[in-house]
């Protein structure tokens, strides 16, 4: 048990890092790359909750699925980091609001926990046998289909969005017109010039 506590929160030191770094790196890139690290770090914390699930849809869908969709189109948007750091003052009021509320809930679940009070649900060890896979996929094709299908097709949305975002028009921009290159003849292709031939004396 007290090897399970250690892990815990040693990698619990390393999301905490990682979602730091999300905040504070001056490089979207760099941002990006750290955000696959903290939820790579919360897929590993699901597995210690034994939510095998949730772990393994967390690692397949936003790190492998979306965190690379935003990978591209940072990197084909051309994104003005001066620019956007300018504008990032006015959001540190609500920033460090959100931050602080959400460090409130943490101290007073963990201090929950870790006392004798129950806490909501009072969580109790899963009983032998028990399926986390099975038992979210009754609940999601059941009572939550719909919303399961509308969230599906947000992120469809999202993808096209994103691929004609990328794709719009640029100045200075080379793109091959590949019904013109297949319409081209030989003729047009090639062209034989006659010349006379020069004698070397």
């Amino acid at each position: 048990m007290l090897f399970h506590s250690i892990l815990f929160y040693a990698f619990s030191l390393v999301l905490l890092g990682a979602a730091c770094g999300v905040v504070f790196s001056k490089n979207p890139i760099h941002s990006i790359m750290f955000l696959v690290l903290t939820f790579f770090q919360a897929a590993i914390l699901w597995l210690m909750a034994e939510a095998e699930f949730l772990a393994i849809v967390l690692v397949l869908v936003y790190v492998g699925a979306v965190m690379v969709l935003f990978l591209f189109v940072v990197m084909m948007l051309e994104v003005d980091i001066e620019a956007v750091k300018k504008g990032m003052s006015r959001y540190t009021a609500p920033a460090l609001a959100i931050a602080a509320l959400m460090t409130f809930e943490l101290i007073n679940l963990i201090w929950l926990r870790s006392s004798d009070e129950e806490v909501g649900g009072n969580f109790q060890p899963l009983p032998e046998g028990y399926d986390n896979t099975k038992a979210l996929g009754e609940v999601l094709y059941t009572e939550h289909v719909y919303a399961f299908e509308i969230a599906a097709v947000v992120l469809l949305l999202a993808i096209v969005a994103a691929i004609t975002l990328t794709m719009r028009k640029r100045p200075n921009l080379k793109v091959q017109d590949i019904s013109a290159q297949v319409a081209v003849q030989a003729k047009d292709r090639v062209r034989i010039v006659k010349m006379d031939a020069e004698e070397k004396s």
